[in-house]
């Protein structure tokens, strides 16, 4: 692993699954081998844990890889056969964002929407997060991921701001939880347990935008995303399956 070189602070999952896609094709990293852990590589590449997560996550969507969880990350075959199958595997947008990443953007937008939500959402906005939280419950009630109650949370709440920018940001931001990197990283991390702490921190937020305190709903939304970023760095023996 002493070729590794330490990378730039720009698309940082891609700088590293590039590097590892090269010592895969060259053979310094063997078919079979497991990878170092995540700690190990992150500290060889001078980056985080999170976006060493998120290349080993885009170098399994592109088949250079196979992550067995509680066990770890081996290098996948690609050659003859195996690589006809390799290519068949979905490719990553070049402009897509790193979920983790993103998370870290979303607590600095989202927390400020929800300041501003606390003193300028009319009626109307909070009723509108109140029935998408009680879909949120009800579909996780269901044993169904509760995505668009979610969805509709956080589009009220910065529908209330009267900001177009920051709406078509807000939306942005949900558009890329359909990525394939972002569904991956899901797949694994996210439960109906999860969701339901989820819930938990969304009335958090509720009740400080029903309260008008500006201070509470930020630190609520703060709360929530910096959960939100722990749920999906915990140990690969804690994740599951990918759906």
């Amino acid at each position: 692993m002493s070729l590794l070189q330490t990378v730039e602070p720009q698309r940082l999952y891609r700088q590293i699954a590039a590097q590892l896609r090269t010592l895969i094709s060259a053979g310094e990293l063997a078919v079979g081998s497991r990878l170092p852990a995540e700690r190990d590589l992150a500290k060889q590449l001078g980056v985080s844990r999170p976006s060493v997560r998120e290349a080993l996550i885009a170098l399994e969507v592109e088949g250079w890889v196979e992550v067995r969880t509680g066990s770890g990350v081996y290098v996948l075959d690609r050659s003859s056969q195996a690589s006809h199958a390799a290519a068949r595997q979905p490719q990553i947008p070049d402009d897509e964002w790193g979920p983790l990443e993103l998370i870290r953007a979303r607590r600095v937008v989202e927390g400020e929407t929800a300041a501003l939500a606390a003193t300028e959402a009319r009626p109307g906005h909070i009723a509108a997060m109140a029935q998408a939280l009680a879909r949120m419950q009800l579909d996780a009630d269901q044993d169904v991921l509760p995505l668009e109650g979610d969805r509709d949370f956080h589009t009220a709440i910065v529908e209330s701001c009267g900001n177009v920018v920051l709406i078509e940001t807000v939306q942005r931001f949900w558009d890329s939880r359909r990525g394939p990197l972002f569904e991956r990283l899901t797949g694994y991390f996210e439960t109906l347990d999860s969701w339901r702490a989820a819930i938990a921190e969304h009335e958090a937020i509720l009740l400080a935008i029903r309260s008008r305190d500006p201070a509470a709903a930020r630190l609520a939304m703060h709360q929530h995303m910096d959960n939100s970023h722990t749920r999906f760095s915990v140990s690969w023996r804690q994740a599951q399956k990918p759906k």
